[in-house]
């Protein structure tokens, strides 16, 4: 029952080993570009690749949007890791489809692009991703809220705490992952708001952030009051989903779970505030994206996907203190030992 499901280690990855570079070499340049610098997700992701870039003689610069959704920002990245003759570029792209015509131009510069956490759409207009299994978070989630429920669950009033409007792959795969998991009909899988199940009471969006996901709630909230389970793209978004809650004094009878493992999060399962969480891993994504940044500048060998998928799979946990029957997860505890921020 509490056995992680983790699916990847540093030990046995799919890259091979550092090719250790003569020491008259250039110098191999790289870049990390995250949605903000400020969510503490890409803090740790940031965390990850600056270590490993030190370890492997890596000169990494690190860039940001402004806000999650900040597009514009991540393309003028881009722009200047190709005027830098770059060799390759770590990306959690805000813009899953805009990005794509920048992103040709750095691979047709011979950069190797690696799309982290959120995949380019489509996935193959990147070399690489390397990412969490985000469609099995959203399911893990969903099954244990529909078992937490029981019988009640063909009842529920189901809000969905969003990302952004541009609904980018992430948001899109965490979400029809909870569907899938909770039991309802997603319809086209690759799209959100189009289902037709009477117990769903609406998606907004939170911009990934506790303000978006406290006015989201609210939101939602006065659509109709007696929603009892909430879906949040995040941590961040539950936090403020919680505080919506409290408000109206709803915050003991409403499930709520999420996706991230951040330290925060999980001290939110373990006191109450979150249900449940997938927890994800953005320092391994970070230190890997950069170890297969440095072979293919050393070997031309670019990184393969995990066997069976389409993306290197960085591996997902489900952490709660009430686990359920036939559900694998860990506890907060253990939850604790592996967060990050």
């Amino acid at each position: 029952m509490k056995k992680s499901i983790v699916s990847a280690t540093f030990g046995a990855l799919a890259l091979g080993a550092a090719f250790v570079a003569p020491a008259q070499a250039a110098e191999v340049g790289a870049c990390l570009i995250t949605k903000t610098d400020t969510n503490p997700f890409f803090v740790k992701m940031k965390e990850g690749a600056t270590a490993k870039a030190a370890e492997l003689g890596v000169n990494l610069k690190s860039y940001a949007g402004k806000i999650d959704g900040d597009s514009e920002s991540q393309v003028a990245a881009i722009e200047t890791c190709i005027a830098d003759g770059a060799k390759g570029i770590l990306i959690t792209a805000s813009d899953t489809k805009g990005i794509v015509p920048t992103v040709q131009k750095a691979r047709d510069a011979g950069i190797l692009v690696i799309a982290l956490d959120t995949p380019l759409e489509p996935i193959d207009a990147a070399d690489s991703t390397f990412a969490t299994d985000n469609l099995l978070a959203g399911k893990l989630i969903g099954q244990w809220a529909a078992a937490t429920l029981g019988d009640a669950a063909k009842d529920a009033k189901v809000a969905f705490l969003d990302l952004t409007p541009s609904q980018p792959t992430v948001d899109v795969l965490r979400d029809q992952g909870f569907m899938m998991g909770f039991g309802i009909d997603t319809k086209d899988p690759n799209k959100i708001g189009d289902e037709d199940d009477p117990r769903i009471v609406g998606h907004d969006v939170t911009n990934g952030n506790e303000e978006g996901g406290r006015s989201a709630m609210e939101n939602l909230l006065q659509k109709d009051p007696t929603i009892n389970v909430v879906h949040t793209i995040n941590e961040p978004a539950a936090a403020g989903a919680y505080e919506a809650l409290k408000a109206v004094g709803r915050e003991k009878d409403v499930l709520i779970v999420s996706v991230d493992g951040g330290c925060p999060g999980v001290r939110n399962v373990a006191d109450g505030v979150i249900g449940a969480t997938s927890q994800q891993y953005p320092l391994m994504m970070a230190a890997l994206g950069i170890e297969a940044i440095k072979k293919f500048a050393d070997t031309g060998e670019k990184p393969q996907p995990t066997e069976g998928k389409n993306f290197f799979d960085t591996g997902v946990s489900l952490v709660t203190d009430k686990p359920v029957s036939g559900i694998e997860s860990i506890d907060t505890k253990t939850g604790l030992e592996k967060c990050w921020g």
